[in-house]
């Protein structure tokens, strides 16, 4: 099964190997309108950092949607798991104690 990350990722691949021929098309059509070829990898550039730009808000926006949906759920952290463990681990060794 993908996870979301892997899912996110490959669409993302995906997305850029459109944009990539998208480019490749119009650098040939803007050759053919007159824009020399240093104004076409000038806007091809801005067009790839906006793209960049645009996948890091992306990222950030889905993380904190994570973020927040775990956080309503109510799901123990990592640290708290940990102290609850060490609890069960002191109270099982101090039954035994009293057992024997």
């Amino acid at each position: 099964m993908e996870t979301g990350g892997k899912r996110f990722e490959r669409f993302w691949s995906q997305a850029l190997l459109t944009v990539s021929a998208a480019e490749d098309e119009a650098s040939k059509v803007l050759a053919r309108v007159g824009w020399s070829p240093d104004e076409v990898k000038r806007n091809a550039r801005e067009f790839g950092e906006r793209l960049s730009s645009q996948r890091k808000a992306i990222e950030h926006g889905l993380d904190e949607a994570v973020k927040k949906a775990v956080a309503k759920l109510k799901v123990p952290r990592r640290e708290e798991l940990h102290a609850l463990t060490a609890r069960l681990d002191a109270i099982t060794r101090r039954l035994e104690a009293l057992s024997k």
